[in-house]
């Protein structure tokens, strides 16, 4: 009898993950009794910054294919059997949680996964280590800004009374780079509204917004989608409070992009009130990405 830790499914990667990992212990099938196994310590992101942006990423689980048979999803760092002997070829996608939530775990369509042939030995454990990904070749990225640049490609609305700035050089707020993003909010500075300069055509693809950011205030980021003589503000996800510590999340745009029939474009959004419980408080930003496929 072997005892597996695994997530509750077995359906490709784009499926959701809509639950917690549970322990279950049951017997394999076949002639084999005894797993080896495979660990993977962490999965790293290599870019080429000129096009993608940075390497700022968080990959938490994954995603394993042995010869194309779904294996199962881990938490990183992760050991788990294989009941398999001999050279077999592994499909390793890196896993993130969509929408920073744990029950939404999923193959990231967008990260390269690692193909390695791996000998496995009954009882012993084949170590994959470290790995490395990259961005996948069909990736299209509408929108990168990283605050480096002399100028910014976000705009704060007319009813904003707070502005998004950037980081003085050698700030020990900024995260990557000589400059992020902030907000500063005071009694009179109290509301913030800033949507990206530029209007996106909705791709047929899914599309994904990157972010890293550490806030004392809560935010929402959403889009606002375009017809042709209409528009719709919506938001998608509340970000809470990180206070102090610097976070890297994956926001599905997709769903809501195609909520209204008829729209064509869209912008993204940030925009809060100041918590009513503080005096005083910040938003950091860096490293906003839009990532898609391009639409022929």
């Amino acid at each position: 009898m072997i005892c597996r830790t695994r997530y509750p499914f077995h359906l490709p990667f784009l499926v959701l993950l809509t639950g917690f990992l549970f322990v279950s212990c049951e017997k394999f099938t076949g002639d084999q009794e005894i797993p080896a196994y495979l660990s993977v310590d962490s999965i790293y992101l290599s870019t080429d910054y000129s096009k993608q942006g940075t390497n700022s990423q968080n990959i938490t689980d994954v995603w394993v294919y042995v010869d194309d048979e779904f294996l199962g999803a881990y938490e990183l760092p992760a050991r788990f059997p294989v009941l398999k002997s001999g050279t077999h070829a592994v499909k390793m996608w890196p896993g993130v949680k969509k929408n920073g939530i744990s029950a939404t775990r999923i193959a990231y369509e967008y990260y390269t996964p690692i193909q390695r042939n791996i000998n496995f030995k009954e009882d012993s454990t084949s170590a994959a280590g470290i790995l490395k990904t990259t961005y996948q070749t069909p990736a299209f990225f509408a929108w990168l800004e990283d605050f480096e640049s002399a100028g910014l490609s976000l705009d704060t609305t007319q009813r904003s009374t707070a502005y998004i700035d950037k980081t003085p050089a050698g700030s020990p707020l900024t995260f990557q780079g000589s400059h992020s993003g902030i907000v500063r909010f005071d009694s009179i500075h109290d509301f913030l509204e800033v949507q990206t300069h530029e209007i996106y055509p909705i791709p047929l693809s899914s599309v994904f917004l990157e972010m890293n950011f550490n806030t004392t205030n809560t935010v929402t980021v959403g889009v606002i989608t375009y017809g042709i003589s209409t528009l719709a503000q919506t938001p998608i996800i509340t970000l809470n409070r990180t206070n102090g510590v610097w976070k890297k999340i994956y926001i599905d745009l997709t769903t809501t992009l195609n909520a209204y029939t008829g729209m064509n474009s869209f912008r993204v959004y940030l925009g809060t009130f100041k918590d009513s419980d503080h005096q005083e408080s910040m938003l950091l930003f860096d490293n906003f990405k839009i990532v898609t496929r391009k639409t022929n």
